[in-house]
């Protein structure tokens, strides 16, 4: 079980700060060391920023950057909170200050490989935010105001930002743009689910409550009773679900067909478990 004192540190203002740091550090490093000198793009409102000071000349991608997110932060915190907002802020000022001062260049010449390392950079750090409180303002605003989902957000802005990209600036650049978007996409999906993944389990058995007080007596995890029938015989019967950790999977396997060979069982992956023993739930507030 995860104690209250662990909870507690994980919702507080040192720990989300850190985590804001350095995720946010590590992405400024990824664009200004490696995207910017090969003339790449990111996705989101960075990735605007870039554009411009590409096509214009003027200012530079931080600069550009604050002025693309002052309304951004307006509807923040109007619509979603300002504890968010606050921290959402911290983050910007990260970003924004470390590719303005950072003065650091990876020598990588081949385009395709400076896309993946930048990929591979830029989602770590994006990843380690996505464990923080803050960040990705007009997503939730919009999610919280119209019910408009993150990723469908997030999908249809990249979408429009490359068409125009394409549109209006050079071809090649923003093909090995898509080929960093797609690696730090897939690099931050896997960082901001690592500590997350648990294995959801359901066991059909006539010995469930054998099974059930193994669970909670010697894995330490809480069990439900769902009513299910047969759907060939009719036959009334429970169905257990249970969610344990990775490294409990076998455990929890031994212990089940030691009071049934006969058990049927099925285990599923979780990408998120909120709640009591698990992980904490984020407040936008």
């Amino acid at each position: 079980m995860v104690s209250t004192a662990v909870r507690t540190f994980a919702r507080g203002i040192p720990w989300n700060l850190f985590l804001l740091t350095l995720g946010c550090g590590l992405f400024a490093l990824g664009v200004k060391a490696i995207a910017i000198p090969h003339m790449l793009i990111s996705g989101g409102v960075f990735g605007t920023a870039l554009l411009i000071n590409y096509m214009t000349e003027t200012l530079s991608p931080a600069v550009w950057n604050v002025l693309l997110n002052i309304p951004i932060f307006i509807a923040g915190w109007l619509f979603v909170g300002r504890r968010f907002v606050l921290y959402s802020l911290y983050g910007l000022a990260v970003v924004s200050v470390a590719t303005q001062y950072l003065d650091m260049t990876i020598n990588i010449t081949d385009p395709i490989l400076a896309s993946i390392a930048a990929g591979c950079i830029c989602g770590l750090g994006l990843g380690i935010v996505l464990h923080s409180i803050g960040w990705t303002i007009i997503s939730i605003a919009l999610h919280k105001r119209y019910g408009i989902s993150v990723g469908q957000f997030s999908l249809l802005y990249n979408i429009t930002l490359f068409v125009l990209a394409f549109s209006m600036y050079n071809p090649d650049s923003m093909l090995y743009s898509l080929i960093m978007i797609f690696v730090y996409s897939k690099v931050m999906d896997y960082v901001s689910t690592i500590f997350n993944q648990r294995k959801m389990v359901l066991i059909i058995s006539t010995q469930h409550a054998a099974i059930r007080e193994d669970i909670l007596t010697h894995l330490h995890r809480g069990a439900t009773l769902l009513s299910g029938s047969g759907g060939f015989t009719g036959e009334q019967r429970p169905v257990l679900l249970t969610v344990v950790q990775n490294y409990q999977i076998r455990l929890l396997e031994e212990l089940i067909f030691r009071h049934d060979k006969q058990a049927f069982v099925i285990i599923e992956n979780t990408l998120n478990v909120l709640g009591k023993g698990f992980s904490c739930v984020k407040e936008y507030k």
